[in-house]
């Protein structure tokens, strides 16, 4: 049967396969790090199957998600409304290596920017990748972010999991720009299918590249960075890539 195929899978079955599609993770991947059958996991993402607390966290570890997120509990709900923290958090810096690894399968993430100096901060989101060392994305030529993408911009994103009560954040600051150059454009959007939610006519692609990267971990418990098969989603890094601030660990 098609790895793709959802039949009578309900909201959190569609929701399994779509992660698994966005990772470019086999079922036989997913299993492995989750510790499964692949057969069950195929169950999961056929059927409206109710799995156990526990199989569903390791699956939402193996898919680098939240159980919520899975459940769809998140989706009208502020991230941590109805949690408490953990009796002993931890919290830990992450290297700009971690971080990079950790936002290089790209999603949904906020930039802020001040239209003017002295200006309080607009704080937007948008459907981002990465090149290189830079964050990406595309937005409206006539926008409010295209006409302001010509200075000082930063990137946050973060994943938290309000039934575990941990997560991690991001934030990447530097300077933006409108990419205009007719031969780095078509590399972007060879390497690149962003296909921002918001719709319309976002032809315009915006460059952050990358000053200062920092990030944090907070939990209850001992974590680690993602491994395998997630770094290698990454677009392809441009010649000299490597010496970048995201690079550095």
């Amino acid at each position: 049967m098609n790895e793709g195929r959802n039949a009578d899978g309900g909201d959190r079955s569609r929701r399994i396969a779509h992660r698994r599609s966005e990772l470019g993770l086999t079922r036989a991947e997913v299993a492995a790090r989750a510790g499964m059958d692949p057969g069950y996991v195929r169950y999961l993402e056929e059927h409206p199957a109710r799995p156990s607390r526990e199989s569903l966290y390791r699956l939402a570890q193996a898919l680098h998600t939240s159980p919520d997120h899975l459940l769809g509990a998140d989706t009208d709900t502020p991230p941590g409304a109805a949690s408490t923290a953990v009796p002993r958090p931890q919290i830990r810096a992450l290297s700009a290596g971690e971080c990079r690894e950790l936002i290089s399968v790209g999603g949904v993430g906020r930039v802020a920017f001040a239209e003017a100096a002295g200006a309080a901060p607009l704080v937007l989101p948008v459907n981002y990748g990465l090149s290189g060392d830079a964050v990406v994305f595309r937005t409206a030529s006539d926008g409010i972010i295209a006409q302001n993408a010509s200075g000082p911009m930063s990137f946050q994103v973060d994943r938290l999991d309000a039934t575990m009560s941990e997560g991690w954040s991001v934030l990447v600051a530097g300077r933006a720009r409108l990419v205009e150059d007719a031969a780095e454009l078509a590399a972007l959007r060879e390497h690149h299918s962003l296909r921002p939610w918001a719709g319309g006519d976002r032809e315009a692609w915006v460059r952050i590249e990358a000053e200062q990267v920092t990030g944090r971990r907070v939990g209850g418990r001992a974590s680690h960075t993602p491994s395998g098969p997630l770094s290698a989603t990454a677009p392809p890094r441009p010649h000299g890539a490597g010496k970048g601030p995201m690079s550095r660990r």
